[in-house]
């Protein structure tokens, strides 16, 4: 069994198209076979899918490249843990049922190797964005997810896969843009919790940028980037946590 503890997140599996997708689903799988020899435990940040919805009894069709790996992973003991993300949050017990993957429907603390670590997608933190946080809100209530339940899945699944098809951040189009220490509502969000407690390394999503942040001397902010463009992903060997590219696009994370 290894030491070290691994990070990714914004698989965004299923967009743009089958083709594209089924080649990233092959390479992360190929990565998390890798990683296998070295890891202790490995975080999956949000937005594995660009749509998820499991029926009572039914749940998507496909991935079962990447979902027969995490099996393997969790099955050799490796420690797995899931953040459900704004593309994949109608989760029921799939994950945890089949995959032994624990899973968290908000940001969570841990800690690790005597490093405080606060974990989660990052949708819908920080300030702003109200418009969103409302949206949110009702979908992640139990009655919008019965009444899409009422929907058959070829219906259901049809009009969700049509709905990201539309989205810019499904589909990896448009290139994602630093907005500044000032204006980047994550970071936003870090500082304010600093306040109140200490915490190592803030670890994050959904942002689609590579980001590797020194919050102060102590503290750093960690975000994932994605597997469209960027193929990032953080690990932590127990002193250093190290934000890294599995194609060589090291140049395209942003550090302080």
């Amino acid at each position: 069994m290894g030491q070290k503890i691994y990070f990714l997140s914004d698989f965004h599996l299923g967009a743009p198209d089958h083709a594209s997708s089924l080649e990233r689903e092959k390479l992360l799988v190929q990565f998390l076979d890798e990683i296998s020899a070295d890891a202790a435990e490995i975080f999956l940040v949000g937005d594995m899918f660009d749509f998820w919805y499991e029926y009572k009894r039914v749940v998507p069709k496909g991935y079962v490249r990447l979902l027969g790996k995490l099996a393997e992973l969790s099955d050799a003991g490796i420690i797995m843990h899931f953040f459900v993300g704004n593309h994949d949050m109608w989760m029921r017990d799939y994950f945890q049922q089949e995959l032994n993957i624990r899973v968290y429907f908000h940001p969570e603390e841990f800690e690790r190797q005597g490093m405080k670590f606060l974990i989660g997608h990052g949708d819908g933190l920080g300030p702003g964005d109200h418009g969103y946080k409302r949206l949110k809100k009702v979908f992640r209530n139990p009655v919008s997810k019965w009444l899409f339940g009422i929907f058959p899945p070829r219906l259901g699944m049809g009009l969700a896969n049509y709905m990201s098809r539309r989205s810019r951040a499904q589909t990896g189009v448009s290139e994602e843009t630093f907005l500044g220490e000032d204006k980047e509502w994550l970071i936003i969000y870090c500082k304010e919790i600093l306040t109140k407690k200490k915490v190592d390394f803030f670890v994050f999503g959904h942002r689609h940028l590579a980001i590797d942040f020194r919050l102060s001397e102590d503290s750093r902010y960690i975000n994932l980037g994605d597997w469209i463009r960027y193929y990032t992903y953080a690990v932590f060997d127990g002193e250093r946590l190290e934000l890294k590219s599995y194609k060589g696009k090291e140049d395209k994370i942003i550090r302080n």
